[in-house]
């Protein structure tokens, strides 16, 4: 059985329509545990985003960059539309 690699493209907030940041990972769980901790990046930090309410799942971390960096070139309306999407309530996907 072939062994496959995931990648996450995710969005943290610090509230419900706040600020939004987009990432990649390799590993969702310990990312967002930095983010939570104060030591995933200084914009995060900075911001206090530890509430993840979007992540997409992928096997090729090509696709995973490209579609981050389409998200980022993103309306926010359109970036709360996705969320909402799947998270109308803005829950903390992490709990």
């Amino acid at each position: 059985m072939p062994y496959y690699k995931t990648y996450w493209v995710y969005i943290i907030t610090n509230r419900p329509n706040g600020t939004l940041y987009i990432g990649v990972t390799n590993n969702l769980n310990r990312r967002i545990s930095e983010h939570s901790s104060g030591v995933g990046g200084l914009f995060s930090a900075r911001y206090n985003l530890k509430r993840l309410v979007y992540f997409e799942t992928f096997r090729d971390v090509r696709v995973a960059i490209a579609r981050e960096k389409q998200l980022k070139r993103w309306h926010r309306q359109w970036k709360i539309n996705l969320i909402e999407s799947i998270n109308p309530d803005w829950k903390d996907l992490m709990l």
